[in-house]
This record gives C-alpha cells, sequence and structure tokens, in this order.
C-alpha cells in the first residue's frame, strides 16, 4: 500500500511530495521529493530509522520522524514549524489505519 502526499510548504517556495508505503499496515518507509536541503537531510535520516513502526510511534515518546526533522531544523538554526515531517506522520497514520484519509489546511491572516 502507498499513499502520495503533496504539500506546499509556503514562503520557502519547496513544494514537496512524500510518499509513505506500507507491506503489513504497521511498518512504514518513507520518500520524501523535495529540492530543499534541509528536506533532503530529513529524507536521510528518516532512511535510517525505517521502517518506522507507526503503532510503537504513538506511544508518549517523541515521534521518531518528528524527533529527526527537530534534529535537522535545530541544527540549521531553522523553526520547527515546517509543515513536510508533519504531513509525512500524517500519511503514516493514514496508510496505517490509524487516522482517516481527510485533506488538511492551514490558512493564515493577519488580523
Amino acid at each position: 500500500m502507498e499513499l502520495r502526499s503533496e504539500i506546499n510548504p509556503g514562503v520557502c517556495g519547496y513544494p514537496t511530495a512524500v510518499t509513505a508505503k506500507t507491506d503489513d499496515s504497521r511498518h512504514v518507509e518513507f520518500e520524501f521529493e523535495c529540492d530543499c536541503d534541509l528536506i533532503q537531510a530529513l529524507a536521510e535520516k528518516v532512511a535510517a530509522i525505517q521502517p518506522v513502526d507507526a503503532i510503537a510511534s504513538l506511544s508518549p515518546d517523541e515521534n521518531p520522524v518528528l524527533a529527526e526533522a527537530r534534529t535537522v531544523l535545530q541544527g540549521a538554526g531553522c523553526c520547527e514549524a515546517c509543515i513536510v515531517p508533519q504531513s509525512a506522520v500524517k500519511a503514516m497514520y493514514i496508510i496505517t489505519g490509524l487516522a482517516l484519509a481527510r485533506n488538511v489546511s492551514i490558512k493564515l491572516r493577519d488580523e
């Protein structure tokens, strides 16, 4: 089973595609397609911990994909608000049946 997420992360201008794949509805592997150096670094970090156990990632400990994202983003002096890692986790939960497949969006406006 495979699920592809297409992400427009905003002002950075790096559209990203994340594909989550599973053969057993529990262990997930990811592919990231993006020209952003940070997302490519994240892809390498996530590749090193694959497959990710979706059920185990529900523990009180930090999700392993988000933990890797934190080290990459903080190491580069970036904020942790990048939606790409969260989108990858959402895809993982959908493909394993731990969440429903519904599009998400964020609309920001100054008031």
